[in-house]
Protein backbone atom coordinates (compact mmCIF):
# COMPACT_ATOMS: atom_id res chain seq x y z
CA UNK A 1 0.00 0.00 0.00
CA UNK A 2 1.38 3.71 -1.45
CA UNK A 3 0.77 6.39 0.90
CA UNK A 4 1.41 9.40 -0.66
CA UNK A 5 2.80 12.24 2.05
CA UNK A 6 1.20 15.44 -0.23
CA UNK A 7 -2.15 14.26 -0.34
CA UNK A 8 -2.04 13.53 3.84
CA UNK A 9 -0.40 16.88 3.98
CA UNK A 10 -3.29 18.81 2.06
CA UNK A 11 -5.40 16.56 4.32
CA UNK A 12 -4.16 17.93 7.45
CA UNK A 13 -4.12 21.86 5.88
CA UNK A 14 -7.72 21.37 4.82
CA UNK A 15 -8.60 20.18 8.27
CA UNK A 16 -6.58 22.59 10.48
CA UNK A 17 -7.96 25.38 8.46
CA UNK A 18 -11.60 23.97 8.82
CA UNK A 19 -10.99 23.97 12.13
CA UNK A 20 -9.29 27.03 12.91
CA UNK A 21 -12.47 28.77 10.85
CA UNK A 22 -14.83 26.75 13.16
CA UNK A 23 -13.53 27.72 16.45
CA UNK A 24 -13.19 31.72 14.87
CA UNK A 25 -16.70 31.48 13.59
CA UNK A 26 -18.31 30.20 16.82
CA UNK A 27 -16.51 33.38 18.52
CA UNK A 28 -17.74 35.38 16.68
CA UNK A 29 -21.52 34.48 16.69
CA UNK A 30 -20.48 33.99 20.66
CA UNK A 31 -19.51 37.72 21.35
CA UNK A 32 -22.93 38.76 18.89
CA UNK A 33 -25.02 36.63 21.33
CA UNK A 34 -23.55 38.55 23.83
CA UNK A 35 -24.02 41.80 22.20
CA UNK A 36 -27.84 41.61 21.45
CA UNK A 37 -28.92 39.50 24.83
CA UNK A 38 -30.47 42.41 26.98
CA UNK A 39 -28.83 42.65 30.19
CA UNK A 40 -31.49 41.95 32.68
CA UNK A 41 -34.18 40.44 30.69
CA UNK A 42 -36.55 39.68 33.21
CA UNK A 43 -36.50 43.73 34.70
CA UNK A 44 -39.67 45.77 34.92
CA UNK A 45 -40.61 46.79 31.35
CA UNK A 46 -40.35 50.52 30.54
CA UNK A 47 -42.86 53.23 28.92
CA UNK A 48 -45.73 51.68 27.89
CA UNK A 49 -44.94 48.17 27.70
CA UNK A 50 -46.96 45.93 30.28
CA UNK A 51 -45.55 42.61 32.08
CA UNK A 52 -48.17 40.43 31.30
CA UNK A 53 -47.16 37.33 33.15
CA UNK A 54 -47.43 37.64 37.08
CA UNK A 55 -47.91 34.60 39.10
CA UNK A 56 -49.62 35.12 42.08
CA UNK A 57 -51.06 32.30 44.20
CA UNK A 58 -53.35 34.76 46.64
CA UNK A 59 -55.99 33.99 43.73
CA UNK A 60 -56.43 30.37 44.09
CA UNK A 61 -54.64 28.86 47.18
CA UNK A 62 -57.14 26.22 47.44
CA UNK A 63 -56.39 24.34 43.98
CA UNK A 64 -54.30 20.97 44.08
CA UNK A 65 -51.60 20.45 41.75
CA UNK A 66 -54.56 17.72 40.84
CA UNK A 67 -57.06 20.09 39.71
CA UNK A 68 -54.30 22.20 38.01
CA UNK A 69 -53.12 19.75 36.12
CA UNK A 70 -56.67 18.65 34.76
CA UNK A 71 -57.07 22.26 34.35
CA UNK A 72 -54.05 22.26 32.12
CA UNK A 73 -55.25 19.46 30.14
CA UNK A 74 -58.71 20.43 29.57
CA UNK A 75 -57.62 23.74 28.15
CA UNK A 76 -54.43 22.08 26.29
CA UNK A 77 -52.30 25.14 26.92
Amino acid sequence: MIFSVRKWLERLRFLILFLAFTYFMVQVLSIVSTWITPVDRYREPQGKAMKVFHQDMSEAPHESMKERLKLFYWYGE
